[in-house]
């Protein structure tokens, strides 16, 4: 959390270095430059007014007119050099500014595409095997679901329809299932999806960062979404281990953000043979998860990137162990899948959203 406070903060002051410029940027175009000529004052007034239209992105949330102004701001600078560069070499010069009209489309097409990333929602498969005496297991993951973003309570059972198909032995969720913007209704009603959803061990939950709420100003508590959950027949594991018949163990640990949470050595100090699989929304403890003995951790929290290039600051900060997709540590392996939906902004211009079935099979002989 407090990386993305960070980050909106130096966004923040960017958006206003941004929006100052969009501003200089729209007085270029020929019909600004000759209402200029006439009167001053009112082509800085036009020119505010056709760059204040960005702010009608608020009926989204603020940080999509965020977002749209960083955007277009850096497409128009990096069109302006380009526009400069081919002047420069030709030796020429054009009352006609074709580099604003060019990062206006660039930026519509960028983050148009982006915009499909985030509410198109798609199926990805990973197979694992393993040297373990056990039966196949298919797992349907789902994380940062964040209602309200992008999918209410009707649009999260359309995509819980679509998992019910492909058959899971086990359906988990990873955390950050709900947020501050979500309602009541659209988690009453993701609860009652997913409990009744079909499979043959249920459906477990672990908590996320953002689940309990961090402002208080949604219209269901804390408490009420774990009665909703368990009403469902949902599990919810807080540093729990569940066997899930002869061959696996499940094990679903508290968010990073409790400071009550197990170190990971402690909660997996068990010697039954079983495979082990881990349910950790931030993929921050892959050492220790390794060192203890854990077979498979499934994460979420990144949401692969979201929007670029968020997600590789986060890695150079270290912030996680990874950011995406499927990786091996010592004997384990690691998936972070890139989320069902997205915290607060409708766009992801790094990744798209996902559920992610996993196939755990024997390896053959």
């Amino acid at each position: 959390m407090l990386l993305w406070i960070m980050l909106l903060l130096f966004a923040a002051a960017l958006g206003l270095g941004a929006l100052y410029y969009l501003i200089t940027r729209v007085r270029r175009f020929a019909f600004m430059t000759r209402l200029a000529e006439k009167n001053k004052f009112l082509s800085w007034l036009l020119a505010v007014s056709m760059v204040c239209l960005l702010f009608l992105f608020a009926v989204i949330n603020v940080y999509s007119v965020v977002i749209v102004v960083l955007h277009l701001a850096l497409f128009w600078l990096i069109c302006d050099l380009i526009s400069a560069l081919i002047h420069l070499i030709r030796k020429t010069s054009s009352r006609k500014y074709f580099a604003g009209i060019c990062a206006l489309l660039l930026t519509a097409v960028y983050l148009g595409i982006g915009w499909v990333n985030a509410h198109h929602v798609r199926e990805t498969d990973y197979s694992v095997s393993t040297g373990k005496d056990v039966a196949p297991l298919r797992i349907a993951l789902i994380a940062d679901s964040h209602l309200g973003i992008t999918l209410d309570g009707r649009s999260f059972q359309k995509e819980m329809d679509k998992i019910q198909k492909t058959q899971p032995d086990l359906i988990v969720v990873v955390g950050d299932f709900v947020d501050d913007d979500s309602t009541r209704a659209d988690m009453l009603d993701a609860c009652r999806t997913l409990g009744n959803l079909k499979t043959t061990y249920g459906t477990y939950f672990t908590f996320g960062n953002h689940d309990s709420g961090y402002f208080r100003q949604r219209d269901f508590t804390a408490a009420e979404l774990r009665k909703a959950l368990t009403d469902n027949g949902i599990t919810i594991l807080e540093d729990e281990l569940v066997p899930l018949g002869e061959n696996y163990l499940l094990v679903g640990r508290k968010d990073r953000s409790y400071p009550s949470r197990l170190p990971a050595e402690e909660l997996l100090n068990h010697d039954s043979g079983r495979y082990t699989i881990v349910l950790d929304h931030q993929p921050n403890d892959y050492a220790a998860e390794a060192n203890a003995g854990a077979d498979l951790v499934l994460s979420g929290h990144t949401h692969g990137g979201h929007i670029f290039p968020a997600g590789l600051i986060g890695l150079w900060m270290h912030a996680n162990d990874a950011l995406y997709g499927m990786s091996h540590w010592s004997g384990t392996t690691f998936i972070i899948t890139s989320g069902i939906s997205g915290w607060a902004i409708p766009f992801k211009t790094g990744t798209f959203s996902e559920y992610v079935i996993i196939d755990i099979r024997p390896e053959l002989s």
